[in-house]
Order: structure tokens, then sequence, then C-alpha cells
């Protein structure tokens, strides 16, 4: 699954520092959530499709242990990330 590379610099100059900071944690939280949404619309339309189904929970996992590391290290930054991107309670 490929993303348009104008939406990768857009999520990652609103979450990161540039559109070029690619390692910050919240730039790759925001790329995982964008393809998160992609895979789960594809799957609405394509249930049987096991490969993606797959690939969505392996991106899920990779999502919430960046999600934990930041949680560890800042937790105001987990908090602020998760605010803008509306995937906690």
């Amino acid at each position: 699954m490929n993303i348009a590379p104008e939406i990768k610099k857009q999520a990652f100059k609103e979450f990161g520092k540039s559109e070029f900071d690619t390692g910050s944690p919240e730039g790759q939280i925001s790329l995982f959530t964008q393809k998160i949404q992609h895979l789960t619309e594809h799957l609405k339309v394509n249930k049987n499709d096991k490969f993606t189904e797959r690939s969505l929970v392996r991106l899920v996992g990779k999502r919430r242990k960046m999600l934990d590391y930041l949680k560890e290290k800042e937790i105001e930054r987990y908090r602020s990330i998760i605010k803008k991107l509306k995937i906690r309670k």
C-alpha cells in the first residue's frame, strides 16, 4: 500500500518538526494511522482479503509499540498525539 508523497510530507510537517523529519515518533504514528485508516476502508469492501487483514494487524502493532515508547519517554507528547489523531477513548 502506497501513500502519495504529498500526503506523507503533509503528515510529517503537521506532526514533526518539518516535512523531512521522518524519524520523529509523532510523524511515524501519524503515517501508521493514515495507513490503518486506508486498509480499514479496503477491508470493508474486500472482506476475504486475508493478506491485507494481516498487514493491518501488523501496522496496529507497530503503532501500539511506538505509542508505548512515546508514553514511556514523554507523556505530554503522547497525550498531544492521541488527542490530535483521536485514536483513544
